[in-house]
């Protein structure tokens, strides 16, 4: 009994309910995000090739850091 009364006041809350105005056609908003998302993307790839300018260059053991590796690489 209980839960039809609360389904009938949830269905006569959503019948009265208004929609709130958009500020532009919902394909415009979409259009809109698409394009944002691709320029961030865009702007997120330009930097995929920082990392092949220079040669790796082997981190060097620093005694100074707080966790220090205790096997460092070749050489050392």
């Amino acid at each position: 009994m209980l839960f039809q009364q609360i389904a009938t006041s949830v269905a006569a809350a959503v019948a009265h309910e208004e929609l709130a105005p958009l500020i532009a056609p919902p394909f415009v908003i979409g259009g809109s995000m698409f394009a944002i998302l691709l320029l961030l993307m865009f702007i997120t790839l330009s930097y995929g090739n920082l990392g092949k300018r220079h040669e790796a260059v082997e981190e060097h053991a620093d005694p100074h850091r707080q966790h220090p590796a205790k096997h460092p690489g070749p050489g050392h």
